[in-house]
């Protein structure tokens, strides 16, 4: 559940969470069937580049990088010199990898914004995990995808059914920018909206 502060619900700021993608490989968008890639693939794209601008903590994760390929070059691109962590142990869970998990836990944030490739199983198992962990997990619904339609749906269901809070990409990038006041406004619309969000983006520019 969203946390409540002195009687306040807490928002998603730039300052209280981290982003985690979770296998964005190849091989892995090569296996969607669940819904548009492209859609899917700019959904990721634009929840890195919005936590690149705003300075949010970000945590990269793959799965057999030697047969799956390399994680999105257009994301790592975002954060030159970070290691993806390429799992020791090819679990479906990313958190029961020790670096990727460390890496997440030295933020010292307690909201985990979560997406991945399969929605049923790398993205559901690791948000599972972060629940279990006690963090509040967002899950980053349109930038996922599965093997089919009903994986993905009830891939969603099941992680909704145990806590997991959803938000979209546009939804996200406004709930960290929070107004049109924010410094950053101006190159989130150049950035972000332009690419994602055609209305707003126009709107703005």
């Amino acid at each position: 559940m969203p946390t409540i502060k002195d009687g306040k619900l807490e928002l998603l700021t730039d300052k209280n969470s981290t982003l985690v993608l979770v296998d964005y490989q190849p091989t892995m968008f090569a296996g969607v069937a669940s819904g548009d890639k492209t859609i899917i693939r700019n959904a990721a794209y634009c929840a890195a580049k919005a936590a690149a601008i705003l300075s949010i903590p970000v945590v990269l994760s793959t799965i057999n990088p030697q047969n799956n390929g390399n994680f999105l070059a257009e994301v790592t691109n975002l954060f030159p010199g970070q290691e993806v962590y390429a799992r020791a142990i090819p679990s479906f869970d990313a958190f029961e990898d020790e670096k990727t998990y460390n890496a997440f836990t030295k933020t010292g944030r307690k909201k985990m914004v979560v997406s991945g490739l399969w929605t049923s199983m790398c993205f559901a198992y690791t948000a599972l995990h972060g629940l279990k962990e006690g963090y509040e997990v967002y899950g980053l619904m349109d930038a996922a995808g599965d093997s089919t339609p009903d994986a993905h749906k009830y891939g969603i269901r099941r992680m909704l059914q145990v806590g997991v809070i959803p938000i979209t990409v546009e939804s996200l990038v406004s709930e960290w920018m929070h107004a049109w006041t924010n410094p950053k406004a101006g190159e989130l619309v150049k950035e972000v909206y332009s690419r994602y969000g055609y209305m707003i983006g126009m709107g703005r520019s």
